[in-house]
């Protein structure tokens, strides 16, 4: 689904002549394949999953936050806003994070598909949340969430 967004992105970037998603778009498919090729390699024929492909976007974004981050310290504004513009197109790939409210009803689904009932089975539904919605939740915001939950 990821790669079929990506695709149709660089074709409607490129006839609108927007070179920083083209650029862009054209960076993630780069990297795409050459982690498809890695993992067929491996034995993985089918090439990476959507959540892989999800980490390696969000990897890019972290690459970006940090570039941006020391561009600014160095004085550098321009190169600054452009790693910033760039981490908007890639996080347009990205799937939607839950809100407060869908957060709240996955958590109260996940406590009650697993009879947790104390503050000490809170490892096990961040576990399964975390499977389930992988970098769709802030889980730093669901550990207060099952710790006020379950206490």
């Amino acid at each position: 689904m990821i790669r079929e967004q990506l695709g149709a992105a660089l074709k409607t970037a490129t006839e609108a002549h927007d070179q920083c998603t083209t650029g862009i778009v054209r960076l993630i498919l780069a990297a795409l394949k050459e982690r498809d090729d890695q993992a067929r390699r491996e034995g993985h024929h089918e090439g990476l999953s959507d959540a892989e492909v999800i980490a390696l976007l969000q990897a890019m974004i972290d690459q970006r936050c940090d570039s941006g981050r020391r561009y600014e310290e160095g004085g550098q504004l321009e190169l600054a806003q452009s790693e910033a513009a760039e981490i908007e197109v890639i996080k347009r790939f990205l799937p939607a994070k839950l809100d407060d409210e869908a957060s709240a009803k996955a958590i109260h689904q996940v406590i009650t598909e697993l009879g947790a009932c104390k503050l000490k089975d809170a490892g096990r539904v961040m576990t399964e949340l975390k499977s389930r919605y992988p970098n769709r939740m802030d889980f730093a915001r669901a550990r207060r969430m099952i710790c006020r939950r379950l206490a």
